[in-house]
């Protein structure tokens, strides 16, 4: 009798890496406050999103990740679940794949409009690391991808549950300009891995213009965006909330100066730093959203 091998849940959880579910979860929180609806008698539904916009479609994107990239893993970090054999055979494929169904099954039952928002997720986290298309293999695309799938996405769908269909106009627009923002993030998490991006061909920023022009473009990306909320939120007559967007954008402007000085060394430091500022204007922009959410555009 042939014994089929099984991975162990803590390689399970390993491999769906929970650390990376809080951008995703954070921003469909910053969906729900923005909606502007009352929580109560909705918290099935805010828990059911916001287990979708972490622990289903950020961990099938993480699942799906590791899966096509364990063959450079097995060189560059052997030690992972799929690599290091504690996910055994073709386990990190059919993860993949389990989660896939269930992120889906749970969004089906949260509205059309979630639904459709977890369809462009799922797609844009197989297409992101699976040939052909391997988005990820040129950062313009892949930090995109990967930028919508944290901000932009989970943000609309948390102000769908709420209000039970499309957001409006000024959630669109926040979700977006946060969402580009985010393409700048992913650029500097793109620091630390410069040469095994060179030796596997992978063209992320850094690689394409090299340290030094990949972090002024990542911190124009990031800051631009942040303009523009403040400009609307005085446009839409929200004064104070736009203030602290723009004195929370300013502190970064001068972590970015810091930042621009040894790019790759200190972009872990202002992901702890000036990337805490960036979501905190995420979630003050939700509150002047939330606070009059019938406004029009």
């Amino acid at each position: 009798m042939t014994v089929v091998a099984h991975p162990a849940p803590s390689a399970v959880v390993e491999l769906l890496k929970p650390i990376t579910w809080f951008p995703p979860m954070w921003a469909f929180g910053c969906g729900v406050i923005s909606a502007g609806v009352p929580l109560a008698g909705r918290w099935p539904l805010i828990v059911a999103g916001a287990v979708l916009a972490g622990p289903l479609v950020c961990a099938t994107s993480q699942a799906v990740n590791d899966w096509y990239d364990r063959h450079v893993d097995a060189i560059n970090e052997p030690d992972r679940p799929i690599p290091s054999g504690r996910i055994p055979g073709q386990w990190g494929l059919y993860i993949g794949i389990i989660w896939t169904g269930l992120s889906l099954v749970v969004a089906s039952q949260l509205g059309y409009f979630v639904f459709a928002a977890a369809c462009i997720g799922l797609a844009l986290a197989w297409a992101y690391s699976a040939p052909p298309l391997r988005l990820k293999s040129n950062g313009w695309y892949g930090n995109t991808a990967v930028a919508a799938c944290y901000e932009g996405l989970p943000w609309l769908t948390g102000a769908a549950v709420m209000s039970g269909g499309v957001p409006s106009l000024r959630v669109f627009a926040v979700a977006a300009l946060y969402s580009l923002g985010a393409h700048g993030i992913m650029t500097l998490n793109d620091f630390k891995s410069v040469e095994g991006d060179k030796r596997s061909g992978v063209g992320s920023l850094p690689v394409q213009l090299g340290v030094e022009r990949a972090g002024r473009v990542a911190c124009l990306v990031m800051a631009v965006p942040q303009v523009v909320v403040a400009a609307l939120l005085v446009s839409w007559g929200y004064i104070w909330h736009a203030t602290a967007v723009g004195l929370l954008l300013a502190i970064q402007l001068y972590l970015m100066t810091r930042l621009l000085e040894s790019p790759r060394e200190r972009a872990p430091w202002y992901n702890a730093t000036g990337v805490t500022l960036y979501v905190l204007g995420m979630l003050i922009t939700a509150f002047a959203l939330g606070s009059n959410a019938a406004g029009t555009f």
